[in-house]
């Protein structure tokens, strides 16, 4: 499946940079280029490049003029990828699909996963954070039953779940999506902070905050090769590693969203410092038993 996607992806980025350039071509001339069949060929300009104001005069396909030039190499890239993973953006409209192929467009997303929320309802609601965060304009929403007056800085998808991460009252906070009601737009212009950017860039946890508490856990010989392999805690960092154990530290915003990472690696995961999350943990797991 991955090397066919990446045939498909291959074949997308050449007729795209052909489109973007201006030539003009039949499906026949594209079938002997790539030893395909026309209908293959066809699904590439019909379905798969349908977000792209492609004209046909007779035979030949050509990108509208308005429109060369206007796609870089990312965004050539870019597009080839989200041919084969568009299920990962809220809905499936042509004309959300061609905004995100737009490098500009692209600055008001990050995307931390490759699962997706169904959040076809939200449209509309996309499009005005999306236009928020380009325009630097502060939007106004209701959230967990209380109005919101806040300063948009990036759409994020992690794991999956989409959020906007933005500033309220001078505090950095992150927002569920569809937990997002009555959304406007307003006039107000706002500064980007560029330290508040760099959190939310950099760091690998969505609850962004300035304020986090270090944790140091102790992992044991027998699961320490999946958090060497790859980042099982958010900004994990590997202080120490002994034949028996493997020593790491790691950055949250709250203790839940370290101590349910624990509970799923029990017993060969323990919470060093701060000691008192440890307690925490053996509390809730004691209460747990009595039941």
């Amino acid at each position: 499946m991955q090397k066919q996607h990446d045939t498909i992806a291959t074949r997308l980025i050449i007729i795209l940079t052909k489109l973007n350039q201006g030539e003009r071509f039949t499906v026949d001339e594209l079938v002997e280029e790539f030893n395909v069949t026309p209908r293959t060929i066809q699904r590439d300009l019909n379905n798969r490049l349908s977000y792209l104001p492609i004209k046909k005069e007779k035979s030949y396909y050509f990108l509208e003029e308005y429109y060369l030039g206007k796609l870089n190499f990312e965004d050539i890239k870019n597009f080839a990828t989200l041919s084969g993973i568009k299920e990962l953006y809220p809905n499936m409209q042509d004309s959300f699909i061609t905004d995100i192929l737009s490098k500009k467009v692209n600055q008001a997303y990050l995307i931390k996963g490759h699962n997706y929320e169904d959040l076809s309802g939200k449209t509309d609601d996309f499009k005005i954070v999306e236009s928020s965060i380009l325009n630097t304009t502060e939007i106004t929403f209701n959230y967990k039953d209380k109005k919101r007056l806040v300063k948009p800085y990036k759409l994020v998808n992690s794991k999956g779940i989409w959020y906007l991460a933005g500033v309220e009252d001078d505090t950095l906070k992150t927002f569920s999506f569809s937990k997002i009601v009555q959304l406007l737009k307003t006039t107000t212009r706002f500064k980007i902070d560029a330290d508040i950017t760099k959190i939310i860039q950099n760091d690998d946890n969505v609850w962004f905050t300035k304020n986090q508490t270090e944790v140091i856990l102790e992992v044991d010989k027998s699961v320490a090769e999946y958090f060497i392999r790859r980042k099982i805690l958010p900004n994990q960092k590997i202080i120490e590693h002994k034949k028996d154990r493997l020593i790491v530290s790691t950055k949250v915003s709250f203790d839940e969203e370290i101590l349910k990472i624990v509970r799923y690696w029990i017993p060969n995961v323990k919470i060093i410092s701060p000691t008192n999350l440890q307690e925490k943990l053996e509390t809730s797991l004691k209460k747990y038993l009595n039941l």
